[in-house]
């Protein structure tokens, strides 16, 4: 068989999958992207599809919340580093985005950028790998601490350059089951490593086992960057790429200028009420039932099971309306906060149930999963164009900015219970629910 066959065969197995996946019978319609970007589509899907689905396992292997907080608790550091992890990851991707995006704007062809971005990623998770092997107490706090910080701006590259890619190559309609299907297989490979983390015999303050996993994180991450470098991306416009700071400034004017943008911007910030619930609920957990059972492989398991089940329905409901997707997770991670406060006040022996948490933390996981997927396709589908990138990074960082001082509540637990620091959390998601049912429909 000629390699042309070979190729034209393999071509034609693609389209297939690709028409079978979106279930559609004209799988060639392209909207908000050009004719040439539109005849490859199908190949770049699936490329997006592979290489999401390698860093979100990636992500979910040297997961801060998890995995990360262990590995110092069994490093003997501080509990001062620990309560930094989360946020020095998620700000520090995400503050810088303004900047970042205008180096980004001078390139025409942008897959480059998160190749680069995913192989810094590779190194910082190796850099933790040795602050595990080599380090203790306050020295692997402060080590670890400042290789997350690489890898936290290496995932600032990745997150400006990938949505804009994705705009450029996968047309509206087809955008969110990439990042559905993608979730879809790293909740399910994620399940394995929870059990594996269950069975493991070794030492509980054995090295080995977050050696392992890191390494094999550092792995997925230099594999997406080689998938991701074989997507076909066409040149875009280069407009907008001068001087970082003056471009920055003006960036931010959107917030004024743009109704639908503040909007979205404010009440993406207020359902950040899904990401910030977590860590109260495993306090709470603790707190209940002196950490009885609560181990890192359950809560593994839970996260994973909630990518694996709920990815697809997510990532397809946002094709339909990405608004809609934001109004039904935000107000199911509210109402997952408000039950597990009432559980707990309601009995004593649901209060110290070992079930009871990680199977919130489950509710609250799959509602997450919808507000990152309904915020991450609405922000997508408003842009058009050379907007998209303005559009991320004003976004991007402006949520940067307010997740380090939403982070704050957690001082609150010094004058009132847990329990109402979630209450807090569950009335700034409803209001977010309510505004984001107020924002004009973007999809189809």
């Amino acid at each position: 068989m000629s390699d042309r066959r070979a190729r034209l065969l393999a071509r034609s197995g693609v389209d297939k999958a690709y028409r079978l996946l979106v279930n559609e019978e004209d799988a060639r319609v392209c909207k908000d992207i050009s004719d040439d970007a539109c005849r490859v589509v199908p190949g770049n899907f699936f490329l997006q599809v592979l290489t999401q689905f390698l860093t979100k396992l990636g992500d979910a292997i040297a997961n801060p919340k998890t995995i990360l907080a262990w590995m110092l608790s069994a490093l003997a550091a501080p509990g001062v580093f620990t309560a930094f992890l989360v946020p020095i990851r998620e700000s520090g991707s995400l503050i810088p985005q303004l900047i970042i995006a205008s180096y980004i704007r001078l390139q025409a062809i942008r897959k480059w950028t998160f190749v680069v971005g995913c192989i810094f990623q590779a190194v910082a998770v190796l850099a933790m790998a040795l602050v595990a092997l080599t380090l203790a107490g306050t020295a692997a706090g402060l080590g670890l601490l400042g290789a997350l910080v690489l890898f936290s701006l290496a995932r600032g590259l990745c997150s400006v350059a990938s949505k804009d890619v994705l705009g450029k190559t996968v047309p509206k309609t087809r955008r969110g089951r990439v990042s559905g299907w993608s979730e879809f297989a790293a909740g399910l490979v994620t399940i394995g490593v929870g059990a594996m983390l269950l069975l493991d015999p070794g030492e509980p303050d054995s090295m080995l086992t977050y050696l392992v996993l890191l390494a094999v994180a550092a792995g997925l991450w230099l594999a997406a960057a080689g998938s991701y470098a074989l997507i076909r991306e066409y040149p875009g416009a280069t407009e907008g790429g001068g001087n970082a700071l003056t471009e920055a400034i003006r960036r931010l004017d959107r917030l004024r200028a743009d109704p639908p943008f503040r909007r979205f911007v404010i009440a993406r910030s207020l359902l950040l009420c899904s990401a910030l619930s977590a860590p109260f609920f495993i306090m709470l957990a603790h707190e209940q039932t002196d950490g009885a059972l609560l181990v890192l492989g359950l809560f593994v398991i839970a996260d994973g099971l909630a990518s694996l089940l709920s990815a697809p329905f997510w990532g397809r409901f946002a094709d339909i309306s990405s608004r809609r997707v934001m109004v039904l997770a935000g107000a199911g991670a509210a109402a997952t906060g408000i039950g597990l406060v009432i559980a707990v006040n309601l009995s004593t022996a649901l209060a110290g149930s070992q079930w009871l948490y990680p199977l919130f933390f489950f509710l609250l996981a799959i509602a997450h999963a919808g507000v990152r997927m309904g915020r991450k396709t609405y922000i997508v589908d408003l842009a058009g164009g050379n907007r998209r990138t303005d559009y991320v990074s004003v976004s991007n960082t402006v949520i940067g900015v307010v997740l380090l001082l939403a982070g704050s509540v957690g001082a609150l637990t010094t004058v009132m219970p847990v329990s109402g620091v979630i209450l807090i959390l569950a009335a700034m998601g409803l209001i977010g629910t309510w505004l984001s049912a107020r924002l004009p429909e973007v999809s189809g």
